[in-house]
């Protein structure tokens, strides 16, 4: 049997299909605020753990399952990917997945099952093309998302829809300048000011204090031969 990425129903994203029944076309829309799951985070920003996120969600039967489309908005806290300040925002994430009813998938493996039976006799001939194929079976359930009995689990398809709208590289503002590359101030917090004098390449420096001695010992000596002069 076939691994789905629905899991054990729980919780706050867990929805009831009964209300909706199973005759195609009929629709029905619920709002709710839920908790936010863990591991909504990408490196520098997530969805604080227990956060409300507000949901909109619209469930339509079709023939196969039900269609889900969303919306959701979630709290954010991160790290300026810029400048490294703390600060929060927000996030809307959409999403639209369909939910098959579990009897067709046991429906289904039936049916495969008896192919299976049917072409034994032709096994050896066509070994290679029926592992292949069961193959990408496998790999298509693992996309698919089920209902159990007549609950939804919305989490997989909401956790998916967030994750995938959380910013890889989050400002604390737009156009925020980032960090100095000399000091490592804020340059928001610096101003347009802010500025560093040129580095002396340390193999001048001597050179640069030679020059500097030179220059005094020319002025003590023509200070000493304006006094001779005048004297």
């Amino acid at each position: 049997m076939p691994s789905t990425r629905t899991h054990a129903p729980r919780g706050a994203l867990v929805f009831d299909m009964r209300q909706l029944g199973r005759q195609a076309g009929s629709a029905l829309t619920q709002t709710r605020i839920v908790p936010a799951p863990d591991d909504l985070r990408l490196e520098l920003i997530q969805v604080p753990v227990g956060s409300d996120v507000a949901l909109e969600v619209r469930f339509e039967a079709v023939s196969e399952g039900v269609l889900v489309t969303g919306t959701a908005i979630a709290p954010l806290a991160g790290e300026c990917a810029r400048c490294l300040a703390p600060f929060s925002s927000s996030v809307t994430a959409g999403f639209q997945e369909l939910y098959l009813y579990a009897d067709g998938r046991h429906d289904k493996h039936d049916r495969h099952d008896k192919h299976d039976r049917h072409d034994k006799h032709d096994r050896h001939d066509k070994h290679d093309r029926h592992d292949k194929h069961d193959e990408q079976e496998e790999q298509d359930a693992e996309e698919l998302y089920y209902l159990d009995g007549d609950l939804l689990d919305l989490e997989p398809a909401f956790r998916d829809a967030v994750v995938l709208a959380l910013p890889m590289s989050p400002l604390c503002r737009e156009g925020c300048p980032g960090l100095c590359a000399e000091c490592g101030v804020p340059l928001a917090d610096a101003g347009p000011g802010h500025r560093h004098e040129a580095a002396v390449d340390p193999r001048w420096a001597a050179l640069r204090q030679f020059g500097d001695s030179e220059d005094d010992n020319h002025q003590d000596r023509r200070a000493g031969a304006i006094d001779l002069q005048e004297g």
